[in-house]
Parts: C-alpha cells; structure tokens; sequence
C-alpha cells in the first residue's frame, strides 16, 4: 500500500462527511425563481404610491417620553403605535376613508384616500371632547365598526396610558369633520378633567360576535401590565416581560359583550366587561396582534392571539349567549416538528397574524409573522395550512383541543423576510390565489444594535422583567431599521416569491399597519400602510389582469337605519363558487392584525372573466343570534345586500 493510498483511506470518514453535507445543501436548497420568472409573476400587479393628507399645526415628536426605568430603551418602547385603518366612514358606498394614528404627534387623524380630483373634505384629528385626558398617554389603533347599531359607522381607539374610547357618529352629522363624533368611554368610570383612571397599555383589538347574540362585542388586549409607560415623571410602576420564550407577566385581557346603546346627536353604545373570558395563561401574554374567524363553521369566531415574548394562544370558541367560553387547542407534537412549528406552543416573537385559504381547500389557514431576521434574531414566520379533511374533522378536533395545522414557511419560501409585523392576505389580482403583504422593520438609527439585542436572547430569564438589564436601544440606534415591506405571490411551482422589489415596494422604512379595501370601487385592492416615524403612503392599485371578481357589502337588515355604510354583519362567511368550479372562502373581517385593519367589504378574485351568475352561499348571524344561510346567483362587480331572516338586495 502507497503513503498516498493511506492517506486517503485515512482520510476517507472527513471526505464522506463533506460529501454528504454538500449533497444534504444541494437537496434541501429552497427553489428560487429567476428574475424573469419575477417580472412575468409581478406584471399581473401594478400599485401606484399616492400621498396621504395630513393635517398641520400639531406639534411633532421623533421619540416618545418614557417611564425613567425605560430611559435608556426609550426606542424600543417607541417602536409602535403606527396604526392604520381603511373604511367608509361617510356613507357614500366606498372605502374611501382612513384612520390613521400618527405617532409624531400622538393624533388619531381621519383623511380620505388620494384621488385625482379636490378632496371630498378636509383631513382632522378626532378629538376626546370632554372626556377626561392627560399628556402621558398615546393612541395605539383605530378599529371601524358600528358600536351603537344605528348604521354609522363608529370608531374604537385603544391607547396606551389610558382605557379605549368610543367615536360614536351623530345622527345629524354631515359630511366628516371632528363633530361628527361623540366620545364615549368604554369603561365607564372616568370624569372630567384630567384623566387618573386605569392606565391600560393596550396594543390589539378586534370586534366580533363572541357569544352569537347577533351583537358584536370587542376583544382588547394590553401589552405592557397596567402602569405609567409613559410618564417621564416616574421611575417605579413598569416591567419588562419575565421570559423570552414563556412570559405571562403582561397586561390582562378583556372581552366587552354589547348591551345596548342609544343613537341621536347624543349617541351611546354599552358594553359589559369580562375580566375571565381569556383564559389565565393566555390573558397575560404580551399580546401584539389578534385576529377572530370562525374556522369551525358554527359562526362563532375563534380568537388567535399573537404574543411577544411567548407562545402565541389559539382559542376555540364554545360560548353561549350571555357565556363567554373559550379553550385552548394546539398542534399535535411529534420527533420531526420543533415545539415552535406548533400552534399554540410556539416560542417565537408574534406580531402579526391573519387568515385566509393559502391551499384552496376550502378551510382557513394562518399566516403570523415572528422575527426572522440572519445574523439577528432567525426564528420563522408560520404559513400554519390547514391539514383537516374537511370542516366537520376540523370542529370535532377543534371540540378535542388538537389544532390540526402544520407550518409549510419553509417550503412555501414564506419564513423569512425580517422583523414581521402586520400582515394581509388578500387577492390583489383577482386571480383567485391570494397574496400575502408583510410589514417588517424595527427602529431605524445609525448604530447596529443587533449585537446587545442577541445577548439579551441569551441572558437569564430572571433577570429579563427589570429593565435595568436591558440593552440600551435609544435615539439614533438601529435594529432593522432598513427592513423592507414585503409582497408574496405564488408562483407557478406553487411556491411564493416576494414581489417587493418589482413592484417598487421595497422602501428601507419601518412599516407597521396594513389596510386594504376598494376605495374607487374598481374591484381592485388599494393598500394604505402606516410607517413608524415617516409618512404612511396609499398604494392606488392599477394592475391589469382582467380577471373578473364579486365584491360584497353585507349589512343587518336593521329597519331604522336610513343612513349611513350601514351595520356591517362582521362574521359573514361567504363561499363563492367561480365559472371555472373552484370554491373561494372570505368573510367579513372585524379587524386582524397587528395595527392595520381592512375593510368590513368581502372581496373574492375569480380568477378569470365571468360571463354568467356565480353561485354564492352565504351563512351569518341576525340580530337575535340565530343563524342563517342562503343560496344566491349573483352576476360579478359590487352588491349591497341586507341580512335579516334572508338576504336580499339593497
């Protein structure tokens, strides 16, 4: 035997390992699509950025002040609060109207969406009338709804600082102006002056019929516990969360279940407060972003709540009129799935969730975002697809607490794109396979402090609730802070490509808030985004696909509304069956997300030109909670229909 021989029969376990490893990189390897199968992929959209109106004279911040303990992380804790919501808050038919919150100023301001001609009226930030408040406080989203069921549409804005209030729209009221709203506490208790009531710090919301009795009660979640965040003035009163992968030290949850209202000049909406309807280990997550549907067909919605810092909770709706109840289900484990890839046992970084059917199966799947940052914090986001034969396997697993979704991220090229935040899925092309839009980025500085941030990751989780332990992250300091927005399309492998940079969407800003709704009535999807510290932008969609769609606008047949969008039946589930015999699913949203909301319009893509009536089943809740459904024919475009014992034309 030659020493060459040798060597190499020395050599040959390192020579085989190395082999393998390249073999095991070139198996595993993620598909990408090249740049032309891009450009092909991305000419069926076309979004055109328009600038929102603002309006002036208010006095701008570019950090927020913070509780003493938070000084030196007054960034992160300045981190949200950019929300956005489109819907028509005028009456006129369209979703044409935003609310934005401006973190510069700390303004809940109403504009309408960008057109070519003069504005339909001038852009305002509602105001607490006489509502008790004080300086530090901050509003953190704005929910659209119809709070007192008179047809107007309403506004709920949840702060931090402070319990929620409600804009309730006057009877009287023409046109948009500051006067058209009254507000009104949503916990009552507070009076005039200067605000000392509970200082709530919530960050979620989301309006639904928890307990089907055909009246739509309001989740509220809260980050932070009850405390002065805000207060520059105090140095006691806060925490940080007490784990980074198991904390239920954050602010407690609620669920306010309607009992009546009043509509007028002087308007009321009353809501009862359930401090139990979240279960104990779910209440107390640092909740970021929510979202209710109904998955299991019994037009109660279930909740998914998406936590920071801790397993994000999915809960299975079992409630009765008047009886909130609410049980926890989760993926099944098993030796080739991380507990992280499980719904409801992740110990990831939630921020964002929606639902929406990603596999055409006829069941909803979730889409959440985490931080997926290389060489930062590399979790994953989840494309948790449904894995249940049909909705009658799915509600009796739901009835056993197994939550039967896999996480497909990977695979569909979805797990990575950046610090997630909100997100949509939506068909912005009518094709009838809905996109995903992400929101990414953190706080954009000159100094990376990826670094500090990887070593608080490590640190010991008894020392996390102090933030004395905490890295600094103040003014001038960068964690992701040049992230970009993110567009997923599906390809024709079946796998996603993000759009963004094709499309021109790729700008290195934080983005926070997404909302979309037909504000032209085009049948096309528009985009509103709300960006952390900068200007949000409208993106007018002018894509070119031809593809037909059927737009919905369901409203209760509530016989003494005359004016006004009407109520919206936020829990509608509609099926609509294209030309070609696929089966599409939506729903009327009350609000997902983290900060954007879309519109209470359903919308389905067709996927192609329809000729003939589409077949559309529609299932919802009247007013006395009872529950209907109803076959229609209806011919493709935009239908105003009322739902009371059946559903007809408006």
């Amino acid at each position: 035997m030659t020493a060459t021989t040798g060597w190499l029969r020395r050599q040959l376990p390192g020579i085989i390992a190395l082999v393998l490893v390249a073999a095991t990189f070139l198996v595993a390897r993620l598909p990408e699509s090249s740049a032309a199968e891009k450009q092909r992929l991305a000419s069926g959209f076309s979004f055109a950025p328009q600038t929102i109106a603002l309006p002036g004279g208010y006095t701008q911040q570019a950090i927020r002040k913070v509780n003493q303990d938070y000084s030196h992380i007054d960034a992160w804790i300045s981190s949200v609060g950019s929300a956005i919501a489109m819907n028509d808050l005028d009456g006129d038919g369209l979703a044409n109207d935003l609310c934005f919150v401006d973190v510069r100023t700390d303004q809940v301001v109403i504009t309408p969406t960008p057109d070519d001609g003069t504005p339909r009226y001038e852009p305002f930030a509602l105001t607490s009338g006489s509502l008790p408040m004080n300086d530090v406080m901050a509003p953190m989203g704005c929910v659209p709804g119809d709070f007192n069921e008179d047809g107007r549409t309403d506004l709920l804005v949840y702060l931090w600082g402070r319990t929620p209030i409600l804009h309730l729209a006057k009877e009287s009221a023409k046109g948009l102006t500051d006067d058209t709203y009254q507000a009104t506490e949503l916990v009552p208790g507070a009076s005039g002056g200067t605000y000392s009531g509970p200082q709530w710090n919530s960050n979620s919301a989301t309006v639904a019929d928890f307990d089907g009795d055909g009246h739509d009660d309001i989740y509220i979640g809260n980050y932070f516990p009850h405390g002065p965040v805000l207060d520059p003035s105090k140095d006691t009163g806060v925490e940080m969360n007490a784990s980074m992968s198991f904390a239920l030290n954050g602010g407690e949850d609620y669920i306010f279940t309607f009992t009546g209202a009043t509509s007028g000049d002087r308007p009321t909406a009353d809501y009862q407060r359930h401090d139990d309807a979240i279960p104990s280990d779910a209440s107390k997550g640092w909740v970021l972003a929510s979202s209710s549907n109904d998955i299991d067909g019994d037009l109660l919605p279930e909740l998914y709540l998406a936590h920071d810092f801790g397993p994000d909770r999915l809960l299975h709706n079992r409630s009765t009129p008047g009886k909130l109840e609410f049980a926890f289900v989760e993926g099944v484990r098993s030796g080739l799935i991380p507990k992280s890839k499980n719904v409801g046992v992740d110990s990831f970084k939630g921020m964002g969730v929606d639902f929406g059917d990603l596999n055409g199966d006829g069941l909803y799947d979730m889409y959440v975002s985490n931080i997926t940052t290389s060489f930062g914090i590399e979790e994953s986001h989840f494309a948790f697809m449904s894995t249940a034969a049909d909705q009658a396997d799915l509600k009796a697993k739901l009835g056993e607490g197994v939550a039967p979704w896999r996480d497909e991220s990977a695979p569909l090229q979805l797990a990575w794109s950046g610090w997630g935040w909100d997100v949509k899925i939506a068909d912005f092309d009518n094709s009838g396979e809905p996109e995903i839009a992400q929101a990414t980025g953190f706080v954009k500085g000159d100094v990376n402090r990826w670094p500090q941030l990887q070593e608080l990751a490590t640190a010991n989780d008894a020392l996390l609730s102090n933030p004395v332990w905490w890295p600094v992250v103040t003014s001038g300091d960068d964690v992701g802070g040049s992230q970009r927005f993110a567009f997923y399309a599906k390809n024709s492998e079946g796998f996603y490509d993000n759009l963004s940079h094709v499309l021109g969407l790729d700008i290195p800003v934080p983005t926070r808030g997404i909302a979309t709704g037909d504000a032209d009535g085009d049948g096309l999807l528009d985009m509103a985004i709300s960006r952390q510290w900068e200007d949000p932008v409208f993106y007018r969609n002018e894509g070119k696909s031809g593809n037909g769609f059927l737009g919905l606008r369901l409203t209760h047949d509530d016989a003494e509304q005359t004016e006004g969008a009407g109520s919206p039946v936020i829990g509608a589930q509609v099926t609509v069956t294209t030309p070609s015999g696929r089966e599409v699913i939506s729903r009327v949203d009350g609000g997902s997300g983290h900060s954007g909301k879309r519109s209470h319009e359903v919308h389905v893509g067709l996927g192609e030109k329809a000729s003939g009536p589409l077949s559309v089943h529609i299932e919802w809740r009247d007013r006395t909670g009872a529950v209907r459904e109803q076959d229609l024919k209806l011919s493709s475009g935009w239908h105003d229909l009322r739902l009371g014992t059946q559903a007809k034309e408006r």
